[in-house]
């Protein structure tokens, strides 16, 4: 039951028909605002402009406006842009735009593309149309985060608050907004800040708002899910949305013990516990199951670490993404070298996965995987486990 009314940018369309037919407007009036709001990105009511009057003056009653504000923006050399965002309440979170990149190799190992559509499974390019810059946008479901894993910033200074289904989707059509000439956003990853499946029901209601035909209108290909590994919402995330939605899972080690070092939420769900709702996840044929695993120097780095995630993945539809930690400044903990990257990488190769070691991008305006941090957080310096 909610305890608030639903913000006007987080109705979908049979919400605005009915909230509008109890006033006495005429039934299309609702996919109008649907439209004005979801996919042309419009959040002043006045500047709707094929709405009677009396509706806007309304609809701005209502709080209809803009639910997430650009505070800074820090331009990457790569072309990664990380984006401060103000909320109304005064709180700040941060959502980053990824363009893909040329080279050998390049869209595999791209950030957040790696961790969204099989290129192979591509439907969705218009034949004869103008090439444009694919964009891929990580946004954030927390206002900082209560995982506390070892090698994230987003975790620094702990949870303060969820956002509302219309922070969530506020980021993607602020991001849409802020793209350069040329680029398309093409694919969503809830990776940011904050563990989306904390915030289930925010979370899912963004994902109903950012696929919904009326709307901006992604493939639920395009959208991919990461989590910690919270197992009842891995359920109820493929039981919602019948495994159309891709699912990314953080893994970071092949054991218990060492999982539970680097992130305290395998204590509540061990890894037997996960890899059996990775097993009942719907999965539609032909899709495959992210497994994020970032790279610790003297952690879980090692070869013997590389063959045993092997044994415990067998038989599971994945494809791995190795990340070596980018640098944060609450912790000593680092990445390994890149020999031994690739020979942890060789292993999983060899044992017949799809393996890419993601392509750093965005660091040096903190954009990276694992650094997207809370606005003013005082870091606590996490040292070596173990």
């Amino acid at each position: 039951m909610r305890s608030t009314p639903l913000h006007p940018v987080a109705r979908l369309p049979e919400e605005w028909s009915a909230s509008l037919a109890a006033r006495g407007e005429r039934s299309f009036t609702a996919k109008q605002v649907f439209h004005w709001i979801h996919r042309r990105g419009v959040l002043d009511p006045a500047a709707m402009t094929n709405l009677p009057a009396r509706l806007r003056e309304h609809l701005a009653a209502e709080g209809l406006g803009e639910v997430v504000t650009p505070e800074r923006v820090h331009r990457s050399e790569d072309g990664t842009r990380k984006l401060l965002l103000r909320l109304r309440d005064g709180a700040t979170i941060e959502t980053v735009l990824l363009p893909s990149v040329s080279g050998p190799g390049s869209q595999a190992q791209l950030d957040a593309d790696a961790a969204a559509a099989d290129e192979e499974d591509d439907e969705d390019a218009e034949a004869g149309a103008a090439p444009r810059t694919r964009v891929t946008q990580c946004i954030s479901t927390q206002v900082g985060c209560a995982m506390g894993c070892s090698f994230c910033a987003s975790g620094v200074a702990g949870l303060k608050r969820h956002l509302g289904p219309e922070e969530i989707a506020g980021q993607v059509l602020l991001g849409r907004a802020m793209l350069d000439e040329g680029e398309e956003l093409r694919n969503v990853v809830y990776m940011g800040m904050g563990e989306p499946l904390h915030n289930y029901e925010a979370t899912a209601r963004s994902l109903r708002l950012l696929t919904h035909p009326e709307g901006i209108h992604l493939s639920t290909r395009r959208v991919t899910v990461s989590t910690s590994g919270l197992v009842p919402e891995i359920a109820r995330l493929g039981a919602d949305f019948g495994g159309q939605i891709a699912l990314a899972i953080s893994l970071h080690a092949s054991d218990d013990a060492t999982r539970s070092a680097l992130m305290p939420i395998n204590r509540k769900y061990p890894l037997d516990e996960l890899l059996a709702a990775l097993r009942a996840y719907p999965l539609p044929r032909r899709r495959r199951i992210t497994i994020e695993y970032t790279l610790v120097a003297g952690q879980n780095d090692a070869p013997a670490e590389a063959r045993r995630l092997a044994k415990l993945l067998r038989g599971l539809p994945v494809k791995i993404n190795l990340i070596p930690m980018n640098p944060i400044e609450a912790s000593t903990l680092g990445p390994p070298g890149a020999d031994r990257v690739a020979a942890f990488q060789a292993v999983l190769t060899e044992a017949g996965y799809s393996c890419f070691v993601r392509r750093r991008r965005g660091d040096d305006v903190s954009a990276a995987c694992g650094q997207l941090v809370l606005l003013g957080a005082r870091p606590k310096v996490r040292r070596a486990l173990g």
